[in-house]
């Protein structure tokens, strides 16, 4: 299944895309506009290159352009590609920003270094019981389902705070913000406001929120982390 994974991947790796080393340029660069207009630092705002479908090839890319912090949906995808370049490039970071399932808690907690997706009790509880056995737990965001959709995951908004005091106080798990993916045909900043206010009352400094299409919007709302994929490494081919 790995080999069948990495074969896909390296069929999807197009030289012909946007140079990478420029299009992380421009993106730092509108983060960097985006932040100041805000009147923030553009250095507390933590870019993750989303790799998903990608080969070693494009990160390494990536990588050589001064990116160290990635991101990827699937665990199984992470787990054909990042061993080899976490051996290679220990100061390389990866963070998980999809679905996670419980019955890949252990992998997950064996290979990233954050995991933005925990939305439930039972992964709360399979996450401590994995960083129980390995002696090691990745930084934790909750994710927030703000606009109520029943095909995607996440956490109501309105059970987040019993969510964090699961995790955070009884587990004792690294949770340090919240998460959301805005829906596709609703203005991101709406989304974006509500996370911002429930993680000033829930007392969390982390905010991961904004990917290619609004990231821009998302930096000036506060963001401290944005998920960016398509605007670095090109467009995703269409399932087949």
């Amino acid at each position: 299944m790995a080999h069948a994974i990495r074969k896909a991947m390296a069929e999807n790796w197009n030289p012909t895309r946007p140079d990478i080393a420029e299009a992380l340029t421009d993106v730092r660069e509108t983060i960097a506009l985006a932040a100041r207009e805000a009147g923030r630092r553009p250095e507390d705002v933590t870019l993750v290159a989303v790799a998903k479908t990608f080969g070693p090839e494009a990160v390494e890319l990536a990588y050589d352009a001064s990116q160290r912090v990635f991101g990827e949906n699937r665990v199984q995808e992470a787990q054909a590609k990042y061993p080899d370049l976490k051996d290679r490039f220990p100061d390389l970071r990866l963070h998980l920003i999809g679905p996670l399932q419980t019955n890949k808690a252990s992998d997950a907690v064996e290979l990233f270094d954050v995991i933005e997706t925990l939305d439930r009790e039972k992964l709360a509880r399979a996450l401590a019981k994995q960083r129980d056995k390995q002696g090691r737990c990745p930084d934790l965001f909750i994710q927030i389902n703000t606009g109520g959709e029943t095909q995607k995951a996440g956490c109501p908004p309105e059970a987040a705070a019993a969510l964090l005091r699961l995790a955070r106080d009884d587990l004792e798990l690294p949770v340090v913000g919240l998460m959301c993916i805005p829906p596709i045909d609703e203005p991101p900043a709406v989304h974006f406001g509500l996370l911002v206010r429930l993680a000033r009352e829930l007392g969390l400094a982390g905010l991961s929120m904004g990917m290619s299409g609004d990231y821009e919007t998302a930096v000036t709302l506060g963001a401290t982390s944005v998920r960016v994929g398509s605007a670095i490494f090109g467009r995703r081919p269409k399932p087949t």
